[in-house]
């Protein structure tokens, strides 16, 4: 038995006026908090089954689809990618990743352990890989899946994704996209870039917490998941027969149990996670309330103030500027200056936290996000004139109020 006393740590209390204008996740929203604390009900309740439906509605008109199993899984958003390519890839398999930073290196390690054969088409970090060019290996190789991430916050790069769905048709292919970083944020428009399954996180763009993952699968990739449906014993009737394909090696991101848990069958999957659930609706009803397009243009408006303000202090954004994501900016750390020093400053005197990074750019740049309830001006002015402070604390002087100056001519531009 422990030694400690009941209340030896105390009751959790976290600073609530931590601004996270890291790469993810950001500040949860305050109706997706309350929404949280509404009574868990019985999975099969029919009250908390309508929830289900619900918000299976509300994220076909997030994920711009018709797709009718667009849901969740419980999980971050990696429970999702790892569902989406295992619930695909058979061993022997291949899978062809788009890759050009970390995220697209995970998407290599999930094919390995899927025991897929995996093929790269590549492009150094801080660029992104031409359409022409994963046609053209597409039509080469001939995979099973072709799998890209949309927007990797390691590089802060979005990769173009229109003509997707016409290049996977045309090499026989499923197509999965990882839209982690940029649902809600950017366009993602599923149907039209004929994307057969895409994924994405509530904690970024979607304003809420980490910890629940949604999905849309189209019905050509449903039709290959459900060919390799296997139910466990304990839970099978006697019209469940076994595919003759190899199972789905994940028993939790079984894809096809998944589906049937949120059809009219109400499969006895798991046991939801009710109020991650009730997360997700409050999310998309937010989004949803606040329009698509005026959210991609208030996202796309922070990012321009953010880059405008980094800039205006001397500073050098990273990467392909002609393909950077709306909500996340990667910043060179200016010579003499230390990137974990500062980074403690702005978290401990201005209870800001910005992001640092890893694999080649680890000690090289900052990330800096602007999403969801932060993507507006007096957080982004805010964030720039702490870390012109910061950055004057810690020996590298920037034009006094060149920053907030700068990012307010772009808000003044685009009409505030």
């Amino acid at each position: 038995m422990s030694d400690l006393p009941p209340d030896f740590f105390g009751e959790i209390d976290p600073p609530d006026r931590r601004l996270l204008m890291g790469p993810g996740p950001s500040n949860v929203h305050p109706r997706v908090l309350r929404a949280m604390s509404a009574a868990v009900l019985g999975q099969f309740d029919p009250e908390f089954t309508t929830t289900m439906n619900e918000v299976m509605a509300l994220y076909r008109a997030v994920f711009e689809t018709k797709n009718r199993w667009t849901m969740m899984i419980d999980g971050t958003s990696r429970a999702a990618i790892e569902a989406a390519m295992v619930s695909v890839l058979e061993p022997g398999d291949t899978v062809l990743v788009v890759s050009s930073g970390r995220f697209g290196l995970l998407l290599q390690e999930i094919g390995q352990r899927c025991q897929a054969k995996v093929e790269i088409v590549e492009a150094p970090w801080g660029e992104i890989v031409a359409m022409e060019r994963v046609a053209e290996a597409a039509k080469r190789i001939r995979p099973r899946l072709i799998a890209c991430v949309h927007g990797d916050t390691s590089t802060t790069m979005a990769q173009p994704l229109e003509g997707l769905g016409v290049i996977a048709r045309d090499s026989g292919a499923l197509s999965y996209v990882d839209a982690t970083a940029t649902l809600g944020g950017m366009p993602v428009p599923v149907d039209a870039w004929g994307a057969d399954i895409v994924s994405a996180g509530l904690q970024k763009c979607l304003g809420g917490p980490p910890g629940i993952a949604p999905i849309t699968i189209s019905d050509r990739a449903a039709e290959r998941i459900y060919a390799r449906r296997h139910v466990e014993k304990g839970i099978a009737g006697a019209t469940d027969k076994a595919s003759n394909s190899p199972p789905i090696a994940s028993n939790y991101f079984d894809l096809a149990m998944v589906m049937d848990y949120w059809s009219e069958k109400r499969f006895n999957h798991h046991t939801e996670a009710a109020s991650m659930i009730y997360a997700a609706r409050e999310c998309a009803r937010i989004v949803l309330g606040e329009g698509l397009e005026k959210r991609f243009r208030r996202h796309q408006t922070a990012g321009a103030a953010m880059v405008a303000g980094i800039e205006a202090m001397g500073l050098k954004v990273y990467g392909d500027r002609a393909n950077k994501m709306f909500n996340a900016c990667g910043v060179f750390i200016p010579q003499g200056v230390n990137g974990d020093s500062l980074r403690k400053r702005m978290r401990e005197e201005f209870e800001i936290e910005i992001g640092t990074s890893f694999g080649p750019l680890a000690g090289k740049i900052w990330r800096i996000g602007t999403m969801a309830g932060n993507a507006r001006r007096h957080h982004v002015v805010h964030t720039l004139m702490a870390m012109e402070a910061a950055l004057r604390r810690e020996g590298f002087t920037a034009p006094a109020g060149a920053a907030a100056d700068a990012a307010l001519a772009v808000y003044d531009k685009a009409g505030g």
